[in-house]
């Protein structure tokens, strides 16, 4: 038996509606206090969905972002000592199995179990000195950074990524980053953070710091592809890689919400990491084990030899019954697909949210599957599928156009078996009605089991070459993710 994993449902206040580039229609709102309701309490309450659509690598919400130049990470010793006993506490980092090997892990681990003969104690702002920004999004500016106890040459870096508390409760998104933090404390997968440290900094900042991922994002990668799109074989390598990742979250009971490129970091070995879980929603799963359809179907009173365990040895069991010889059956498929989440909230990025969410319904955990069929189809095809001239247009699009296809200018034949195959599976992903769509039901198993992915072992995936290992200089992310040309340096971080 497999017990239900369960996660909080979050309570989220009513978004906002902006009139920048990540909206469609809405004005400004002043900032009000939080208020503790659900997405479906929330649609009461309004008497309709929200309509703002945020979008986590927006450019234009990075001048809204946290500068951190009245924050006291690189002040002096005594000041550091200060902000961090104003930090609240926080649990120290579990165990994290799959990081045993990891230097930066290692690191952290020793700090705070070597302040003193007590239990280990959390890290706090005073531990690390902030280097450079590398990156920022709707509510949260990141950083690099690497523990003061470490040498200036340490390999061992982080990402600490800062949110503004005061600057987000005027966008009404305080919910948002405490989902993300409750999320990250959840995680413990290799295709996922690892949550280093969590902890308040004085007077008003919210830090948490996760692995640094020094080869940019597949956007970024993509674009230094010829014809800017990926070869089959790298495409197929990234997308198994993301759809583990959607598979553990969806298993955690987490709806991610926000799936593109620029949201796919690729770590110092090549391997991919999924981050930004600000849009995304939490809900409930049950894991469980299938048979096979041949398997299920199979009949009770057949003169097969049972696939349950029994107390009886042997020779103890019914005689006069010859048992056959067992053909070889697929063995069980793991599901775990939080089927009841359920949501209004009009989140996500223009070209990626689904047909129910743009036409501003409810929507729940097929959103993803929908979003990995326009992830996998712009890997290959270089655009996505239903990009407009506006987002409105774009909006329409996702809802009323068919689903097409560029045409290959070669002079073979025609597309090969394994391109068909991935426009298969894309075309079963874009489905419009997410009933009919697959995933919608079991999941990850539904894709896996597509001829796209034959013959590729997911369990030895983390072990394979990537297609592209990064070199030894860090890379920023994506230009949708920098800062404007136009922001002032800050001085006291020469390199921001």
């Amino acid at each position: 038996m497999v017990a239900a994993i369960r996660a909080p449902v979050p309570m989220k206040p009513p978004a906002p509606k902006e009139n920048d580039q990540e909206g469609m229609l809405g004005v400004p709102s002043p900032a009000v206090a939080e208020e503790g309701l659900s997405d479906l309490e929330t649609a009461s309450s309004t008497g309709a969905p929200n309509s703002s659509l945020s979008s986590a690598s927006s450019a234009g919400s990075l001048a809204r972002c946290s500068s951190l130049s009245r924050l006291s990470f690189d002040c002096s010793p005594t000041a550091a000592v200060a902000a961090a006993a104003s930090c609240s506490p926080r649990p120290v980092a579990p165990v994290r199995p799959h990081r045993s090997s990891d230097a930066a892990w290692a690191a952290v681990r020793a700090l705070s179990a070597s302040s003193s003969s007590t239990p280990a104690t959390p890290l706090g702002p005073a531990d690390f000195r902030l280097v450079r920004r590398v990156g920022g999004g709707d509510i949260g500016t990141v950083y690099l950074c690497r523990l003061r106890a470490t040498p200036e040459d340490s390999t061992c870096l982080y990402a600490m990524k800062v949110v503004d508390r005061r600057l987000v409760a005027r966008k009404r998104k305080l919910e948002r980053a405490a989902a993300e933090r409750r999320i990250l404390r959840l995680l413990d997968h290799p295709f996922l953070p690892t949550l280093f440290a969590d902890f308040d900094a004085a007077p008003r900042f919210s830090c948490v710091v996760t692995e640094f991922c020094p080869g940019g994002d597949l956007h970024s990668l993509r674009h230094r592809m010829p014809a800017r799109r990926f070869p089959l074989a790298s495409a197929r390598f990234y997308a198994a890689e993301v759809l583990l990742a959607l598979e553990y979250l969806h298993m955690m009971g987490v709806v991610y919400r926000d799936l593109k490129p620029e949201n796919v970091l690729i770590r110092a070995d090549g391997h991919i990491m999924l981050t930004d879980f600000d849009l995304s929603l939490e809900s409930t799963s049950s894991p469980s084990l299938e048979l096979p359809p041949e398997a299920a179907g199979k009949d009770d009173d057949e003169d097969e030899p049972s696939t349950t365990s029994s107390c009886f040895p042997l020779r103890f069991r019914r005689r006069g019954r010859r048992p056959r010889q067992r053909c070889a059956t697929s063995p069980p498929r793991f599901v775990a697909e939080p089927v009841s989440a359920r949501s209004i909230s009009f989140v996500g990025t223009h070209e990626y949210v689904a047909p129910e969410v743009a036409s501003g319904g409810a929507h729940g955990a097929a959103v993803d599957w929908w979003a990995y069929g326009v992830f996998l189809y712009e890997l290959l095809h270089g655009r996505t599928p239903f990009a407009g001239a506006t987002n409105e247009e774009t909006l329409r699009n996702i809802v009323r156009a068919p689903l097409a296809f560029p045409s290959i200018s070669s002079t073979g034949s025609g597309i090969s078996a394994e391109l068909a195959a991935a426009r298969d599976l894309i075309a079963r992903l874009l489905v419009k009605d997410p009933a009919a769509r697959v995933g919608s039901l079991r999941g990850a198993a539904d894709v896996k089991a597509h001829p796209f992915f034959g013959g590729l072992n997911f369990a030895l995936l983390r072990s394979s070459r990537p297609p592209v290992v990064p070199a030894g200089a860090p890379m920023h992310r994506s230009q949708s993710c920098k800062a404007p040309a136009s922001r002032k340096a800050d001085t006291r971080f020469a390199l921001f």
